[in-house]
């Protein structure tokens, strides 16, 4: 089969997406390839359909038992031999999985990085046609990435064990350059093929609700009063206070479950599978819950806390709506995750990292935390300032919390004289910490009293400020002009004519900033046609119950935006249902006749 009926026959699409064919092409070419594709792309169909046309095994190596799992469930729905190898199989399944390897019964194989070393897998490769290796998630390679892990470094030495060089391709959803740089040269890639499909999510709705720690639980509860009977995943900063969001929310008669570190495996294991089946459809978990997770009707993702950096909220916002459906991203924020974040890097560890490459870890986490603050403090398109921050630029996204809101303007004249007074009292010559630790008239900083500024007029004269809200005022006019950074490593604050004339009184111009004063109003088009409804819900009994039986989640057989499909075109033939998304020919063979006569059935009943 060429390109066009895989994708067909096997995964039932008619046309790819932006960014994959050309993937596809210059994979079953020969080339590498790193792929930066957003959660929800299409990532796993651009190694997929390659693996079923290349002549020999394909190895994915993947961070997380669950994301295999899911990916070895899709395949073999769609009639592709596939399997994995984790640590979740018996003695018995494992070595019957390596048997079944080495006899060729499989075209794609989920391996875990830390197999890759075993005697007995580099055994059984050494002995088979392996055409590509994939490394997914493969930001984790990077030490500057937000989720590290050392046995990614082990994947280039196996390659390189074996006689004949596979092709190797790299996916991840998120990726800085210095990253992306990372993973060319650590995976060993030859002249890949880099691109880059975009980072928007347009169907995806951005948030930030700025809160005081004690009513984070309240709004939590608003969020999901306006979302009835749809999975929802709630991220919080700590095991303790994903405990306490859990019990609440169950009293509350939300059917919640709760994921982190401190459970065991068992029950990590049963809670996940308990949320991916439908069985709760709320999840409290920390960010140890997440990475690869397939589910793909998730309707909201709320944020109890801050995460650290960009690309970690990035990634975790990002798995909702994989199904190209409206969705939710809201950050419940309060100045107390600052303090909880840096508490987290000051406290991190790694024994795989000298004292100097982690005091530098840590150092860019402080710099990646500074970014996460200015997103949720900031006026500006939410989904704007993260493409930004990953090189990709657009105007507005016209469909987050600030683009819908309505701002107030606000006269901050009086406010800005005081701190364009005290970058000329200082000299032009200091960065934002210094001005900010001056202006609030800061007793521990001993550069200050060496230098006198604790007898210039600036000294205290904005302490009632807090100091995050001081950086961020100092920010937005920055955008706004009237500061410029000069340097790159240690960027001192300088000011511009207008800024030096309004100061000195030459110029009678107000500074005018932004105060959002309503909330974005969300407009989702997620809904079913109140005549479709009853067929819709025919179709996700008949979902359930099939899944039940082959013990799958729902999502496995058919996605609801199949499902919707099918409510929309009534096919009332077999073939009709080919032209639905999601219905390859083995889909077709097994469920084709049970979706006919369930919409046959409910035209009768009508």
């Amino acid at each position: 089969m060429n390109k066009y009926q895989v994708l067909k026959n096997v995964f039932g699409y008619e046309i790819f997406r932006s960014g994959q064919e050309e993937i596809i092409d210059k994979i079953i070419s020969g080339s590498d390839v790193l792929g930066i594709m957003p959660t929800g792309a299409g990532k796993s169909l651009c190694f997929q359909i390659p693996a079923l046309i290349l002549p020999g095994i394909t190895i994915v190596v993947s961070p997380l038992i669950s994301l295999m799992k899911d990916q070895v469930h899709s395949l073999i729905q769609n009639g592709v031999k596939a399997a994995f190898l984790n640590s979740s199989l018996s003695s018995g399944q494992y070595k019957k999985a390596l048997s079944n390897l080495e006899k060729g019964l499989y075209k794609i194989i989920y391996v875990a990085p830390e197999r890759l070393e075993t005697e007995s897998f580099l055994n059984v490769s050494s002995k088979i046609n392996i055409s590509m290796v994939v490394v997914d998630e493969s930001h984790c390679v990077s030490q500057w990435g937000h989720d590290f892990r050392p046995s990614y470094l082990k994947i280039s030495s196996f390659v390189n064990t074996l006689e004949k060089r596979p092709i190797v391709t790299a996916f991840t959803a998120t990726a800085t350059q210095n990253v992306q740089m990372d993973i060319k040269k650590l995976l060993g890639l030859r002249n890949p093929y880099c691109v880059t499909t975009g980072f928007e999510r347009k169907n995806l709705y951005f948030d930030v609700i700025e809160t005081k720690t004690k009513d984070k639980i309240g709004e939590t509860i608003k969020l999901l009063s306006d979302i009835k009977n749809e999975s929802v995943i709630i991220y919080c900063g700590t095991r303790k206070k994903v405990e306490q969001l859990c019990d609440i929310l169950n009293k509350k008669g939300y059917s919640t479950s709760r994921y982190h570190a401190g459970l065991s495996a068992v029950e990590r294991r049963r809670n996940q599978e308990d949320f991916i089946y439908d069985h709760k459809k709320v999840f409290v978990a920390t960010n140890a819950f997440g990475m690869g997770i397939d589910k793909p009707d998730i309707r909201m993702i709320i944020h109890f806390n801050m995460p650290k950096n960009i690309e970690s909220y990035y990634q975790e916002a990002g798995r909702a709506g994989r199904d190209g459906e409206p969705a939710k991203c809201i950050m419940l924020y309060s100045d107390s995750d600052i303090s909880l974040n840096r508490f987290f890097i000051d406290n991190t560890n790694n024994d795989d990292l000298d004292i100097d490459q982690l005091k530098d870890i840590k150092a860019q986490d402080y710099k990646n935390l500074d970014k996460m603050i200015e997103y949720c403090k900031g006026n500006a398109c939410y989904q704007k300032y993260m493409l930004d921050y990953f090189g990709e630029h657009i105007d507005s996204c016209g469909n987050c919390g600030n683009c819908l809101a309505e701002f107030d303007e606000i006269d901050f004249t009086s406010e800005a004289k005081k701190i364009f007074a005290c970058i000329l009292e200082t000299e032009q010559q200091y960065g934002i910490k210094m001005i900010c630790d001056i202006l609030k008239g800061s007793k521990n900083n001993e550069r200050i009293f060496q230098m006198g500024y604790d007898n210039i007029l600036s000294y205290g004269s904005m302490k009632n400020f807090s100091l995050i809200s001081l950086k961020n005022h100092i920010k937005e006019l920055v955008n706004k002009k009237y500061i410029f950074l000069y340097g790159t490593k240690y960027p001192i604050l300088k000011l511009y004519d207008i800024a030096h004339d309004i100061v000195c009184g030459k110029s009678k111009e107000s500074v005018i900033i932004k105060k959002r004063k309503s909330k974005g109003v969300f407009f989702s088009s997620n809904k079913i046609n109140i005549y479709e409804q009853p067929l819709y819900d025919l179709l996700v009994k008949l979902r359930t119950q099939i899944a039940k039986e082959q013990k799958v989640p729902a999502y496995i057989i058919f996605s609801d935006k199949t499902i919707k499909q099918i409510c929309k075109k009534l096919p009332v033939e077999l073939q009709d249902l080919l032209q639905i998304s999601g219905f390859g020919k083995n889909k077709l063979e097994k469920y084709g006749d049970l979706i006919i006569k369930t919409v046959n059935e409910y035209f009768m009943g009508l």
